[in-house]
């Protein structure tokens, strides 16, 4: 195939003189770019070069977004893996044990043991995926420290302060106390 130029002197559209002019043109600036005479003319590559990293800034941008959703997935994942290894089964008993989810007052019943620990703070309540479950507190830190939304009751077993000028600071409700 041949070239540009000389297709357009087939086509009668250049003429060999204005050809032989080009090239030699051509040929001198070349030539001095290579003796370093003469700057080459970068605008075009500094366009790209602009171009290029801008991209890299929004892909950049882009990849941490897709990132921060893959991590939030993963740690969602290692919770959802991390309450259904650890939870407390068999639990089921007489004792009601009230608590508030999502805005609604619910109940478990608890046998003795498990009501007590729910109470003094070594048991908490979690809930996922629309499933209650009672796990070590332990194992409820490590969950809240990555979402709290999936802790739902944590008991404290730390005593209260009792201000000195409260008269009914001899009067203390114990936590267990059933209506």
């Amino acid at each position: 195939m041949a070239s540009l130029q000389e297709q357009l002197l087939k086509a009668g559209l250049a003429n060999k003189q204005s050809a032989n002019q080009i090239r030699s043109e051509k040929r001198k600036k070349n030539k001095a770019v290579r003796k370093n005479q003469a700057a080459q003319d970068t605008t075009l590559q500094d366009e790209l070069n602009k171009k290029k990293a801008e991209q890299a800034e929004i892909d950049a941008k882009k990849n941490q977004v897709i990132k921060k959703a893959l991590d939030e997935k993963s740690e969602q994942g290692k919770v959802k893996q991390m309450v259904l290894q650890l939870h407390i089964k068999d639990y089921a008993g007489e004792v009601e044990y009230n608590y508030v989810l999502e805005g609604k007052v619910k109940r478990l019943l608890l046998d003795d043991v498990t009501h007590n620990a729910v109470v003094k703070g070594r048991v908490s309540i979690c809930y996922v995926d629309g499933v209650v479950y009672l796990l070590p507190t332990q194992a409820a830190e490590k969950i809240a420290a990555v979402d709290e939304k999936y802790l739902i009751l944590q008991n404290d077993n730390q005593p209260t302060e009792v201000d000195e000028d409260d008269p009914y600071a001899d009067f203390q409700i114990p936590d267990d106390l059933m209506w």
